[in-house]
């Protein structure tokens, strides 16, 4: 009887010590479990504090301050989402049933350089497509693809294709501009058609504990050639513009590694940290990046890569339908035959 006693004593004050950290669903029980998720689990913390001055502690008492017990749903979403812009990551988003937030200014305050309207005059009316791939030979003999989403499957047979058809060309324009991401395995199976040999283009690591330096020993991140397929000899420039985010962002480092590649455009828009999800007490979700992805230098790429050959598109061009990121393309490569 008194080994009984014991255990339920055990187990009660086991319950209070379980229970007494989890935030009720309550504003401030709802700040306090986000601000914790982001303090414990974010995984640029300190790397941001570095670049811009981030000091996740002093968000907590600025937005803590704006919290009362009457305010709306609709209210506390606002004063989340605006302590999440913080972060000043696309990878960052509160999900509720009436809204989702969304960092916009890492595209917002930059130029476009991609026309829709003028890049269909490039592709004409006759181009095909290849799983999400349109392509086209373009007058001067330069193959142009345009990969818009890597969540557009692309199969091996489609890439076969595509590239034995575009094998006659003198050079390859490989278009990544607007494309906001998508699979990872997709940005590796593109990637691997543009090597003759296994590639180190970088590193990852994993958040191993609640510190802002809990991370696991980076791991190389390497792309192998595929093998018993077609993969492309020739040279090869990567358009890029601040909406290359995400999975396009990793694609884009990993072709600035292939000795035939030149990037050419704007610098990406970055988004380097895997995206991991978590919810809050009141059932709404949140999405934040749990996994930094580094450069074979060990550099974080979270806020983009430079491109080799930085170039914008000009309103002049613009206004004759021209593409001055992809005509500065044709002209590197017809620079740089074989």
């Amino acid at each position: 009887m008194k080994k009984l006693f014991s255990i339920i004593i055990l187990s009660t004050f086991l319950s209070a010590c379980i229970t007494e950290d989890i935030p009720d669903n309550s504003p401030k029980g709802n700040f306090e479990a986000l601000w914790r998720i982001i303090d414990t689990k974010y995984c640029f913390l300190d790397y941001k504090h570095e670049e811009y001055g981030l000091d996740w502690n002093e968000v907590y008492h600025q937005y803590s301050n704006r919290l009362t017990k009457e305010m709306s749903k609709k209210e506390l979403f606002q004063v989340l989402a605006e302590m999440l812009e913080e972060l000043r990551d696309g990878h960052v988003n509160l999900v509720a049933y009436h809204e989702t937030s969304q960092y916009r200014e890492w595209y917002d305050n930059y130029p476009a350089n991609f026309v829709d309207t003028i890049q269909r005059i490039y592709l004409g009316k006759d181009y095909i497509t290849a799983g999400g791939i349109k392509y086209q030979i373009l007058e001067d003999n330069i193959g142009y693809l345009y990969y818009g989403s890597f969540s557009s499957s692309i199969g091996e047979s489609n890439l076969d294709e595509i590239l034995n058809e575009l094998s006659i060309c003198d050079g390859l324009i490989l278009d990544v501009r607007n494309n906001g991401g998508g699979l990872l395995t997709l940005s590796e199976r593109l990637a691997s058609r543009f090597t003759n040999e296994k590639i180190l283009t970088g590193y990852m690591s994993y958040k191993i504990g609640p510190g802002h330096n809990d991370f696991s020993t980076p791991e190389p991140v390497y792309v192998e050639p595929a093998t018993d397929r077609v993969r492309w000899q020739k040279p090869v420039a990567v358009l890029t513009n601040r909406r290359s985010y995400s999975s396009t962002n990793d694609f884009v480092g990993k072709m600035k590694e292939m000795p035939k590649a030149v990037i050419i455009g704007d610098k990406t828009g970055g988004g380097s940290g895997l995206p991991f999800s978590s919810e809050l007490p009141n059932g709404w979700s949140v999405r934040f990046s749990a996994s930094p992805m580094y450069n074979p230098n060990m550099e974080h790429q979270e806020f983009g890569i430079t491109p080799d050959i930085e170039v914008d598109m000009t309103s002049e061009d613009m206004l004759k339908g021209i593409d001055t990121i992809i005509e500065t393309a044709r002209n590197y490569l017809h620079n740089h035959k074989e």
